[in-house]
Parts: C-alpha cells; sequence; structure tokens
C-alpha cells in the first residue's frame, strides 16, 4: 500500500459478506490501479455471522464508527444491502466526529436508511450509488463509484442532476416508504426525490405510493423521478398498471410533480445521486 494512496474503508451495516467476494473485489481494484494509488480495506466485521446480519447490531455499529471517525481512511464504501442498517443507525449517529463528517460515503438499497439519518443530521457527502459488492460486476459502474469517491468526480452521476438545479436524493422505495414518520426522516422540502425499486408485486409498489404521496412531507417535494423497477413479482390477477403509470398516478392524486425517468436501480447502470 503507498503511503499516499487514497484510503477507502469498506464496512457492513446490513446483511452479511461473503470474504470470497471481499477478495474479488481487492483483486479487481488491484487490476485497475496497480500503481496502488487507491487501496482498499475491508472492515473484519464484515464477515461476521449473527444469523442474517454481518454481526449482531453492536459490532455492526461500532465497525462503522471505527472506519468513519478514523482519519487513517479517507472514505467510507458499504460492500453490500440486504437489510439491517435501521436496527443500528440511531446508535452510530451521536458518535461520529468531525473526521467523519469530512468524508463521502456511497451505497444504496438498505443503506438508505443509514444515508438518511446521516443527511439528516447535516452530512454533505452522502450520495446514492454503487457498493464495493458492484466493482466485480460492471467496469464502468465500478470506475464511476471511485471516481465519486475519491474525486467528488461526476463521470457516473445520474443525467438529470443540473448544476445549480434542485436538490435530489435517491432511495429504495422500500426504504423511504418504511422512514416516514420516523426518526430518521430527513426534511425533503423542494427536493427531487428519485426512487428504484426491486423484487415487489406492482400491488405492493402502488400501496407504497399511496403512503409516500399520502404524507405531508412528501408534498413539499419539488417532484419525484422514477428509476428502474426490476424483478417484479408475478401476482394473480396482474395489475394492469406498468410502474410508471402508478408513480404518475399517485403524483397527480397527491400534486407532486412527476418529473420522468431516472437513472438509478438494483443494476449495473446505478448511477450515483449526491445528497443535497
Amino acid at each position: 500500500m503507498m503511503a499516499n494512496s487514497f484510503k477507502i474503508g469498506v464496512v457492513c451495516v446490513s446483511s452479511r459478506f461473503d470474504p470470497a467476494r471481499a477478495e474479488a473485489v481487492k483483486a479487481w481494484v488491484a487490476e485497475h490501479h496497480p500503481d496502488g494509488d487507491i487501496a482498499i480495506t475491508f472492515h473484519p466485521a464484515c464477515f461476521m455471522k449473527h444469523g442474517h446480519f454481518a454481526g449482531d447490531d453492536r459490532a455492526r455499529a461500532e465497525s462503522f464508527l471505527d472506519y468513519a471517525n478514523d482519519p487513517r481512511f479517507d472514505a467510507v464504501w458499504f460492500a453490500r444491502g440486504g437489510y439491517g442498517s435501521c436496527r443500528m443507525v440511531e446508535a452510530v449517529l451521536p458518535h461520529l466526529n468531525d473526521v467523519a463528517r469530512k468524508k463521502r460515503y456511497l451505497g444504496y438499497s438498505d443503506v438508505g436508511t443509514l444515508l438518511a439519518g446521516m443527511y439528516k443530521a447535516g452530512f454533505e457527502h452522502v450520495a446514492h450509488g454503487p457498493m464495493a459488492s458492484d466493482s466485480v460486476r460492471h467496469d464502468e459502474t465500478a470506475k464511476g463509484a471511485l471516481d465519486w469517491l475519491v474525486n467528488g468526480g461526476k463521470s457516473w452521476l445520474e443525467p438529470s442532476l443540473i448544476p445549480g438545479g434542485k436538490k435530489a436524493v435517491a432511495f429504495n422505495l422500500t426504504i423511504i416508504d418504511q422512514l416516514l414518520g420516523t426518526a430518521l426522516e430527513p426534511d425533503l422540502t423542494d427536493h427531487v426525490l428519485m426512487i428504484e425499486e426491486v423484487g415487489e408485486a406492482l400491488y405492493r409498489i402502488d400501496r407504497m405510493m399511496f403512503h409516500l404521496t399520502g404524507q405531508a412531507s412528501m408534498r413539499k417535494l419539488a417532484g419525484i423521478r422514477l428509476g428502474r423497477v426490476s424483478d417484479i413479482t408475478y401476482n394473480e390477477p396482474d395489475f394492469g398498471l406498468t410502474p410508471e403509470e402508478i408513480v404518475r398516478y399517485w403524483c397527480a392524486r397527491s400534486g407532486i410533480p412527476y418529473l420522468g425517468p431516472a437513472d438509478i436501480g438494483h443494476d449495473g447502470g446505478n448511477k450515483i445521486v449526491p445528497f443535497g
């Protein structure tokens, strides 16, 4: 590891991570950065096992604080999503220091719960975007993620983002829907909310949109953009509407502007959306 390399700490705040996949991620980084200008370190807690989780709630909280508060790491990259960050996020927020506030944090899916809490707490460099596990799936995705983590680069930003335009955030639909009304819900007044989903039946998407757009806080949005909805679970009878038709319907009923598509999703084309 070069003394002046950019050091990225990788953590799991949700589901446990396969050590073999971590080795593949490190091999990818070594292949694409043979001069050692970028160094990737996985926290040992990523490989702990506590049922579904990468260690129990305390272990995941402490591992995140280890790397977030450590000045030896320049950025924090989340290894994967799954489920679990909601169980530890309120325990970590009061203990993040000034060092932690200067770093960039990148992830999506279940990690959105932690990102929401950090954004509400005033963190300026959190973003929805590819996770470490994605770096062994799609080269361009991983390169774009590293460009943002290292340089704040714009090569992989969601294309509707305009300098000087409306503030924006991005979430998995299930995650933002579950956050509403909790202590972690950030103030999204005059923000563009981008949503995506995976592995849900269309009637559930419809129900979540009813709940989301029915909230007084969400009716202060500047608008909603719809990312990709993938691996839709079939339900009998067929729901009869597409995901876009569902979102348009609830936006029209609630008076929230529908602004069109967003280039985000649980896939290799998942673009970065810095919060704010």
